[in-house]
């Protein structure tokens, strides 16, 4: 269970990332990684266009229920995402 903010529905209609991505990812991250202290990016990668992207929804799982703070997309997958 989870809420989006305000203002990472604002970011997911700015940049175009529709909700059942968020929603998808909340449920199924190909990782999870910490950010900061208090947060973690939940991320799986996803086409879009015929090109690669890197999908990050920053949550605060300090929280009860935790809440998306903030939602992007970045094609520096390899800044991102963790060796397994």
């Amino acid at each position: 269970m989870f809420k989006i903010s305000a203002h990472a529905r604002r970011e997911m209609l700015r940049r175009g990332i529709p909700e059942a991505w968020v929603r998808d990812i909340m449920k199924n991250p190909g990782q999870i990684v910490p950010v900061r202290e208090e947060k973690k990016a939940y991320q799986s990668l996803r086409d879009l266009r015929g090109k690669k992207y890197l999908v990050r929804v920053i949550v605060a799982d300090d929280k009860d229920p935790c809440v998306v703070v903030t939602v992007y997309l970045t094609s520096k997958i390899a800044k991102y995402w963790r060796p397994t």
